[in-house]
């Protein structure tokens, strides 16, 4: 798991104190490095202008994460 990732999981725990289903399904995402789904949750989630800027900051950084780790990885073979 990424930084990014993990900063995510910390700070959605900070937030989201009851382990409602919604929250369960944003950590499943994060943990499936499935960053399309956890924006898509997330755009459910009332937040002040800080806390959205302070998640979509995250979900940038680990997209960025993905993508460098993507250009590392050697080519698959067939």
């Amino acid at each position: 798991m990424e930084a990014a990732q993990v900063s995510l999981l910390r700070w959605l725990r900070r937030q989201l104190r009851q382990p409602i289903p919604a929250r369960e399904h944003l950590e499943a995402a994060v943990e499936n490095d499935d960053v399309a789904e956890a924006r898509r949750l997330l755009a459910r989630f009332e937040f002040s202008e800080e806390q959205r800027r302070n998640v979509e900051q995250l979900l940038d950084a680990w997209e960025r994460q993905r993508s460098a780790a993507a250009r590392r990885a050697p080519p698959r073979s067939r």
